[in-house]
């Protein structure tokens, strides 16, 4: 069963819910609870790299770079992102150094 939010002064239907049952067996229990923590875990990894490339590509120096090709390593190692993307971010912020 759907769950809609109606704006009361315009009767626009704002959004449509999927209500989200909890799960009666044990073993899907505990994966939405793994879940959770796994989510929160990738998202403070995500920002903690997000953080440390703009921290790069303000000042690179060889310092930062040696913090944020061993962050990326991690993150690619772990599937937190593609092994590409983290070798194209690599090639970007060394030729970044490069240039300054």
């Amino acid at each position: 069963m759907l769950n809609f939010n109606i704006n009361p002064c315009t009767k626009a239907i704002l959004c449509v819910t999927i209500p989200s049952c909890m799960p009666v067996i044990k073993s899907a229990i505990k994966k939405v609870r793994q879940d959770k923590v796994k989510t929160a875990r990738n998202l403070a990894r995500k920002n903690k790299l997000k953080s440390l490339l703009k921290k790069a590509r303000k000042n690179p120096s060889a310092k930062t770079l040696s913090a944020v090709f061993s962050t990326l390593d991690k993150a690619a190692k772990v599937k937190l992102i593609h092994r590409n993307k983290a070798a194209r971010l690599k090639s970007q912020l060394s030729k970044l150094m490069v240039s300054k």
